[in-house]
């Protein structure tokens, strides 16, 4: 029995033969659990996912194969084409599709299979990677689905938005309303009636010439002054990054009209693993910077509703779990783990718990979090040694793993030449500094990488098992029906980082959100097996995203 089409391989890792979009499409269809390994979920998985076709599992061997490079450099390396991004074609089939560097045939892919399973089983955490690898496949499985399915997106109530904000939508070439009083405005305080407040040039040397003690145009120096410009000129700037990020031009390039009674979507490419921790990117759009303020936009269809779900300090609970600190684990034990430090006499205030944390997890040392750390350390020796004993390995040049063996890459050229220039005999005094430096600089990387990562992990494992259970529901329409999101069951929409969107029918809503909810507490088992963590969520079934938000 074949696992898939083409790019995939049988259970017993011979290879398939091609087969054309339909006929995969087929298979997919007739065995939906089977799982496929092709070179790039990408490239491969858009053209089946088109054909109505929503496979349970995958391997994605260029996601993986960028794993491995570094969890098992001892492996032999993987052939060309793992490193060539996506580039999808007109071809006829599968692997025709991909247009990679080389010709890719069944047996090229069986191939890399079995060469990375080999370097799986040789490392050092085999469960652990073996069950990264699954759950980076996954994540590219949703990305896809997500970018196939969209974001619902009203235009008519973005544009509302904009307009209540910023006035009505200008010609090309002319600020809007709002901006353009704001300038007038600010160059009055100023003295600079041909001020243009969009060059920081201009804006820098009008405000030197006012008195202003500031070196950049940047926010946090602007607002230390008192002067009668400040106010508008923040407000402009606000408004301006509003309208430059999010404004009508991007309405009209990243949102799709509805047709054929569909609603309005935005789609985005979702690039997994795009950062080096293992977060998620994306290629344009800024999927991962929606602004609170235009969160109204995004309105579940008729029928349905959004489950937004924000899971609360992700990075001290998995912190508190990889150093098996049982009594941090008890400070956010089914609730606000900033609160619980407060309880436990750690800190006197959340704000301050918050900044300490934060300051642990990213090798803050000065101000409020300055303060806090050494209390930390003391009330919780295991977490904070883990994440101190990281920033050694970085400062030393090492590397670092997450929980599931993610590695970190080693310091580039730029540092080693530091290092060495320190440590010869004829050294001097600003060599040592720079060297210093440099090396507190990579230890603060690799003291948040192997947190951070493995919050990314977690994340994949709740996303990965939501989607299993999702894809149990029932659907409003016959199996198969392309015409519906989601083919008609509820569906992942939106991700960024530990907060999710589903849509789905809004029948389904209240289960769906405990799926959530049981999908976050099973990804922390998966993790972390019996240890005592828990990773509570704040879970809100609403018609449009903003509705979610604390009051």
């Amino acid at each position: 029995m074949p696992s898939g089409a083409g790019v995939a391989v049988a259970p017993d890792g011979a290879a398939s033969e091609r087969l054309t979009w339909q006929q995969a499409a087929e298979i997919a269809r007739i065995e939906p659990e089977a799982r496929w390994i092709w070179p790039d979920t990408a490239t491969c998985y858009p053209r089946l996912l088109a054909a109505g076709a929503r496979p349970a599992r995958c391997v994605d061997l260029r996601l993986c194969g960028r794993i491995l490079q570094l969890a098992a450099p001892e492996a032999p390396a993987g052939p060309i084409w793992l490193d060539v991004g996506p580039a999808p074609t007109a071809e006829r089939t599968l692997l025709d599709e991909l247009d990679l560097a080389t010709d890719v045939s069944p047996a090229d892919v069986a191939a890399e299979h079995a060469r990375q399973q080999a370097a799986v089983a040789g490392s050092p955490e085999p469960g652990r990677l073996r069950l990264l690898l699954a759950a980076e496949s996954a994540g590219a499985l949703i990305a896809v689905e997500m970018r196939a399915d969209g974001l619902p997106w009203s235009r008519s109530r973005h544009d509302a938005l904009l307009t209540a904000a910023l006035g009505p939508r200008p010609a090309a070439g002319y600020r809007p309303q709002v901006l353009e009083r704001l300038a007038v405005e600010i160059a009055g305080h100023l003295g600079a009636p041909h001020l243009n407040p969009d060059s920081p040039v201009e804006l820098l040397r009008a405000l030197r010439a006012n008195g202003l003690d500031v070196t950049s145009t940047s926010k946090w120096e602007i607002s230390r002054s008192d002067h009668p410009v400040v106010a508008p000129l923040l407000q402009y700037k606000k408004l301006a990054r509003l309208l430059s990020a999010n404004g009508w031009t991007w309405l009209d390039t990243w949102v799709e009209p509805g047709t054929g009674g569909r609603a309005d979507r935005f789609r985005t490419d979702y690039v997994p693993g795009g950062v080096v921790t293992g977060r998620w990117a994306t290629n344009g759009g800024g999927a991962l910077q929606i602004p609170k303020s235009l969160r109204a936009a995004v309105v579940a269809d008729p029928g349905w509703r959004l489950v937004v779900a924000d899971a609360a300090q992700i990075e001290p609970r998995v912190l508190a779990a990889m150093a098996h600190d049982t009594e941090l684990a008890a400070a956010g034990q089914d609730r606000d783990l900033y609160a619980g430090l407060v309880d436990a006499g750690v800190v006197d205030t959340r704000p301050h718990a918050k900044v300490g944390m934060l300051g642990a997890l990213y090798g803050g040392t000065t101000g409020q979090s300055g303060v806090v750390l050494p209390r930390l350390r003391q009330a919780y020796p295991r977490a904070l040694g883990l994440v101190d004993d990281a920033a050694r390995v970085g400062e030393r040049g090492g590397t670092v793993r997450t929980w599931l063996g993610r590695t970190s890459p080693a310091p580039g050229e730029s540092w080693r030449t530091a290092q060495h220039a320190a440590a010869v005999v004829e050294a001097n005094e600003a060599d040592e500094r720079r060297a210093r430096t440099q090396a507190r600089n990579w230890g603060r990387f690799t003291r948040n990488f192997v947190v951070q990562g493995t919050a990314a992990e977690w994340a994949l494992c709740w996303m990965a098992e939501l989607r299993r259970r999702l894809r149990s529901m029932s659907a409003t329409a016959a199996d198969g029906a392309t015409d519906l999101p989601g083919q008609g069951r509820p569906h992942l929409v939106f991700f960024l980082h530990d907060e999710i969107v589903v849509h789905t029918p809004a029948e389904q809503a209240e289960a769906v959100a405990t799926a959530v909810r049981e999908s976050a507490q099973a990804a922390g088992r998966l993790l972390f097996g019996e240890f005592p963590i828990t990773f509570p969520l704040d879970v809100a079934v609403v018609e449009r995203y903003d509705q979610a938000d604390p009051a």
